[in-house]
């Protein structure tokens, strides 16, 4: 267990305005979102932190629409139902369950593509990231639901409701389809409640493991019972599959329904620490900091009536969190390293499940596929002789010339597409090496340490480069070694970290 750097009566006190400076703000960008670009470093600082975080963090945070190709998909699915229910053969059944399959497949990809698209914009990026943890609490997997739709209702929920009362998105969590197929609350009923979703309501989704008895796991499982969803009508309440008789929960006793349960999980003292605390394993250190450490927090962030926008606010203002135990240290999930690599390098993203999604999963996050419900467990487990050279793999990719004779017809069309749309930069091609060697050796050693890397460089790693760069005998030379070292840099185990 890590020792707090700070006193938790100190820690969560606001960093004063006079500390806030560019180191800070590149250590908010890359640790809040994806990567610290210049021009957003010089907004935070001009604007100061209250300002930046109330941006980062509005109050009103934009949604994103549904992909239109994923209303196509459900609407030819719900075409494909009856006609899998005629259909004459085992045969032709099996055909249209594999045109679904396929369907479900492409839908998946082409709202991972929206949701990475939308994370990659600097404006969108730290409460994408945002969404992307509380994906990592509220965790459902595509792997059971199949079901692309229920997928983005998810992310849309979550969305909707990552600015207002914890309690509330809780609430309309356990409305999701997602999530009622993933713990099973389709399939509980009053003769029969499951209970996989009452037992994650408490221990990964509000208290933790410890805060609850077995009993009141039971005695929850029958006020969840009658969850139901409909593609054509949405969520309702089976009333016949639900327990409407007296159940006793955390010590109280009432005909408790499903949101009663949630408020009265909020009301036990671990509700305050817990939400905290996943929120330091995801954004600050991946030890472990006592649950002391989190009392403060907790008790004002219970004082806001459970706010999530104000927990933000609070968390990544305080002294905490930009303290130096928690800066340039932190192993960058496959998704941040992706989304880092695009914004640092001023890409767009490539929407070819080959080039961007295969390679995710190769560095071990496949998109809306958590391992389990504990979500991404990340750290040092993101690292080992695999993923690492998938990490070195996609720098090499995105740093050289986009080969558009290894794509095939169907990947020649989507290219199309999002050339279409207005993204064009997929790879640093040879004009933006060009154009980054007008800077001379020293320049492009000082971009190269103080724009990607998060930490001080020391002066011999940067000398070495400009050594390297200076050496080169022509032009042609001094561009491939200008590339070389960027790709190196990327590569390096420092970029591994925010």
């Amino acid at each position: 267990m890590l020792v707090p750097p700070l006193d938790p009566r100190e820690a969560w006190k606001p960093l004063p305005a006079s500390a806030w400076n560019s180191d800070l703000a590149r250590h908010l960008l890359r640790r809040a979102g994806w990567a610290a670009r210049p021009e957003e470093v010089a907004r935070s600082v001009d604007e100061g932190l209250s300002r930046t975080l109330a941006r980062l963090f509005p109050a009103h945070p934009p949604p994103l629409p549904r992909p239109v190709f994923l209303t196509r998909v459900s609407e030819r699915i719900e075409q494909l139902q009856p006609l899998k229910r005629a259909a004459p053969t085992v045969e032709d059944r099996r055909g249209l369950e594999r045109e679904e399959r396929e369907l479900e497949r492409l839908a998946t990809a082409d709202f991972a593509f929206k949701w990475l698209q939308a994370a990659v914009d600097p404006s969108r990026s730290v409460y994408e990231k945002w969404i992307l943890f509380l994906s990592d609490v509220y965790v459902v997997s595509n792997e059971k639901i199949r079901r692309s739709e229920y997928i983005y209702l998810h992310f849309d929920t979550l969305r909707a409701g990552g600015i207002g009362p914890a309690p509330a998105l809780t609430k309309a969590v356990s409305r999701s389809p997602a999530m009622i197929g993933y713990l099973d609350l389709n399939r509980s009923s009053k003769r029969a409640p499951n209970e996989n979703f009452a037992r994650e309501l408490f221990e990964l989704f509000v208290l933790g493991e410890g805060n609850y008895t077995e009993d009141d796991i039971k005695e929850a499982a029958r006020a969840f019972t009658g969850y139901r969803y409909n593609p054509k009508n949405g969520f309702r309440l089976a009333t016949r599959d639900h327990d409407n008789g007296r159940k006793t929960v955390f010590g109280k006793t009432g005909r408790f329904d499903g949101d009663d349960v949630v408020d009265l999980a909020y009301e036990q003292p671990a509700a305050a620490t817990f939400l905290p605390r996943e929120m330091a394993r995801f954004y600050l250190t991946d030890q472990t900091l006592p649950p002391e450490f989190f009392a403060p927090l907790g008790q004002a962030w219970r004082g806001t009536g459970f706010s999530l926008r104000e927990l933000c606010l609070r968390f990544f203002g305080s002294l905490a969190f930009y303290h130096p135990a928690f800066r340039a240290n932190y192993i960058k999930s496959p998704l941040h390293y992706y989304l880092g690599l695009v914004q640092d390098l001023g890409l767009d993203v490539l929407p070819l499940e080959r080039t961007t999604l295969q390679p995710l999963r190769q560095m071990g996050q496949q998109m809306f596929q958590p391992p389990n419900v504990r979500g991404w467990v990340g750290g040092r487990l993101w690292i080992n002789s695999s993923t690492l050279a998938a990490r070195r793999q996609l720098a090499q990719t995105l740093c050289s010339p986009l080969d558009e004779s290894r794509f095939n017809a169907d990947e020649k069309i989507e290219l199309e597409v999002a050339r279409d749309a207005g993204r064009r930069r997929f790879t640093v091609d040879e004009e933006r090496i060009r154009a980054f060697t007008a800077l001379g050796p020293r320049g492009i050693a000082d971009r190269l340490c103080d724009y990607f890397l998060p930490g001080r460089v020391d002066d011999g790693y940067r000398s070495a480069l400009v050594d390297y760069l200076s050496s080169a005998p022509d032009d042609a030379v001094f561009e491939d070694r200008a590339r070389r070292a960027t790709i190196t840099v990327l590569q390096s185990p420092e970029y591994q970290l925010c």
